[in-house]
C-alpha cells in the first residue's frame, strides 16, 4: 500500500492519465536491467540521504512531503504575486519523483547506518529514474524537470519554471534540514561531551530551539531527555 501522504499528494495531479503513471511507479520504485531486478528499502523508512540530510529513517518521506510543500507555495507565488502560469501536475508529479530510486541505492549495515549498494556502484539514483520515466513513456516535460532537480550539479539545468521550482525546493527543503541536522549535533556535543548518533528531524529541532530558549543548559536537558526517550523504546 502506497504511504498515505504520498497517496495524498499523488492525488493532488489533476491529469488522470499522469497520477496513475506517478502512483503505479511510487506503488512499485523496482529498477530491472539484465533480466534483474531490484528493489530496495520500502520507501517509509527509507532515509533520502547517507549522511548530509535527512539521513533517519523516514527521511524519504519527509523530504518528499516538505519539499512538495515548499514547491506548491512558489507556485503560489509565481501565480499570485508575479501573475505567472505554472503547470502543478508537472511540479507535484516531478517533486514525488525526483528521488523515488534513492531507497535503491541504499542498504542498512548492521550497526543501523546506511551504506550504498552494489548497484549504486555503477547507477546514482538520477540516472536510474530518467532512464525508468523514459522507459514507463512518462511525459517529456516530467522527465525534463526530473533530469533537472540538481540544478547546475545535474545533467541539465532547468529550462522550465516547473523545473526551476522543483530544482529550488528541493534544494531549500535539503539545505534546511542539512544545517538543523548539523547544528544539533554540534549543540548536543558541545553541551555534554559526546555525540548523540542518528538523530532524526524531530529531534533536531528540538534541540536547536532548547539552545534559543534555555541556552546550553536547554540543550543538556533535551540531549538528555532524547536519550532517555530512546533507552525507552529499546526496552
Amino acid at each position: 500500500m502506497l504511504h498515505p501522504k504520498l497517496k495524498a499528494l499523488a492525488d493532488k495531479i489533476r491529469d488522470g492519465k499522469l497520477r496513475k503513471k506517478v502512483i503505479e511507479l511510487l506503488e512499485n520504485p523496482t529498477f530491472e536491467i539484465n533480466g534483474k531486478k531490484y528493489s530496495g528499502l520500502p520507501l517509509e523508512i527509507s532515509p533520502a540521504g547517507l549522511s548530509h540530510h535527512h539521513c533517519y529513517p523516514g527521511g524519504y518521506i519527509e523530504h518528499v512531503v516538505s519539499t512538495t510543500n515548499l514547491a506548491l507555495a512558489m507556485c503560489n507565488s509565481v501565480e499570485k504575486i508575479y501573475h505567472g502560469k505554472v503547470n502543478h501536475d508537472l511540479v507535484v508529479a516531478g517533486v514525488l519523483l525526483h528521488d523515488i530510486f534513492k531507497p535503491i541505492t541504499y542498504t542498512v549495515n548492521e550497526n543501523g547506518s546506511y551504506s550504498s549498494t552494489r548497484l549504486a556502484d555503477y547507477l546514482d539514483h538520477l540516472s536510474l529514474v530518467i532512464s525508468e520515466l523514459v522507459r514507463r513513456g512518462f511525459p517529456l516535460e516530467l522527465v525534463h524537470v526530473v533530469s533537472a532537480h540538481h540544478g547546475n550539479y545535474g545533467p541539465i539545468r532547468p529550462h522550465t519554471i516547473e523545473a526551476l521550482i522543483c530544482h529550488l525546493a528541493d534544494l531549500m527543503d535539503s539545505r534546511l534540514n542539512g544545517e538543523v541536522l548539523s547544528a544539533a549535533a554540534y549543540l548536543a556535543r558541545k553541551a555534554v561531551g559526546e555525540e548523540l548518533p542518528g538523530l532524526t528531524s524531530k529531534e533536531a529541532f528540538e534541540i536547536v530551539y532548547s539552545k534559543a530558549v534555555e541556552g546550553w543548559e536547554g540543550v543538556a536537558k533535551t540531549v538528555e531527555k532524547i536519550k532517555r526517550k530512546r533507552e525507552t523504546h529499546k526496552t
